[in-house]
């Protein structure tokens, strides 16, 4: 007898077992504490949701916005793709204070958080983009038929920027932070971290050695930010299917997956945003860049790879500001 299909949302997805059937084994860790305290926070402004697709498979969202009975509608939907190893719950700080004024959809991107990975096997890099973006691209298309702006951080800007090269999804605006998918450079040791695997090390090592490799932001929120990132890496199994797609786009040697080329076509206002003192994708791809796309503008934040963590005070004002066209 065939199972009937899933529910069409949930708060949290079922666990699966090997043969697609609800069971122990899941396809996706459970919600860890530290998430979990951090989801708690958020609620009701936002609340998670696992939408699954008709494609197949599950994405996880988290949505938020204004009241019902606020007095004005939002003014755009702004959705927002975390880095490589993350979940959507690191945009917690922006969540926050977007979702005041705005619609947020902030998606796990497939095969990590709570999203299923997709059943692509894949051989080339281009089959990795398909990998991460159309999921992304499904799941848009089921709930906003709008513009939206669209923020993604490292390998949530090299989505964001297919999605804005695709046009399928209307993005009106688009936020890279320190993105991949800008120019063939990656340094050498963020290759050797990456094809080392998080999330082994992170199971191998413990927290206190990923805490020095991977210091918390230095914020009031930092050491709890620190602790989720903890938590995702060091699951039972790790990740492997995004792993390996992951792997696809950053080989040791040689050019990481870009989009250089194409640049000229995004058309969109952009806004650049690059630590100065980063050391996995350098600078210098955000200024050719901006010298490519014809309404692109770089902020330079004295930081590392994440700016929306470590200096969210000289980040979030910024963003509001562009969003809103200010």
């Amino acid at each position: 007898m065939s199972r009937p299909p899933p529910p069409r949302r949930s708060a949290l997805p079922p666990r699966w077992d090997a043969s697609g059937r609800p069971g122990a084994l899941g396809a996706t860790p459970p919600v860890g504490p530290v998430e979990t305290a951090l989801l708690a926070q958020l609620a009701p402004a936002v609340l998670p949701q696992v939408h699954w697709l008709p494609g197949g498979g599950a994405v996880r969202i988290l949505e938020g916005g204004p009241p019902a009975d606020a007095p004005e509608a939002p003014r755009s939907t702004v959705v927002w793709l975390h880095g490589r190893g993350q979940s959507a719950t690191h945009w917690f700080p922006y969540l926050t204070a977007l979702a005041r004024h705005h619609r947020v959809l902030a998606l796990d991107l497939p095969g990590f958080g709570q999203s299923t990975a997709p059943e692509l096997r894949v051989r080339s890099a281009e089959d990795a983009v398909r990998f991460f973006t159309d999921p992304v691209e499904e799941a848009l298309g089921m709930l906003e038929s709008g513009p939206v702006a669209v923020v993604g951080h490292s390998l949530g800007g090299l989505v964001a920027l297919e999605l804005a090269l695709r046009g399928s999804v209307k993005v009106e605006r688009l936020v890279l932070v320190d993105a991949m998918g800008l120019g063939p450079e990656m340094t050498r040791a963020s290759r050797l971290f990456f094809r080392a695997g998080p999330e082994r090390l992170a199971r191998n090592l413990g927290p206190w050695a990923m805490a020095r490799m991977l210091p918390p932001p230095p914020t009031p929120l930092g050491e709890r930010l620190g602790a989720l990132g903890y938590e995702l890496l060091e699951v039972r199994g790790g990740r492997p299917e995004a792993a390996q797609a992951f792997n696809a786009l950053v080989p040791l040697t040689g050019p990481v997956f870009h989009r250089l080329e194409r640049l000229g076509e995004v058309k969109q206002p952009v806004l650049l945003v690059w630590g100065e003192r980063e050391e996995t994708l350098p600078i210098a791809l955000a200024d050719e860049a901006a010298r490519r796309m014809p309404q692109a503008r770089v902020l330079r934040v004295d930081c590392g790879h994440s700016p929306h963590l470590e200096r969210p005070d000289r980040v979030l004002p910024e963003l509001k500001a562009f969003l809103d066209n200010e």
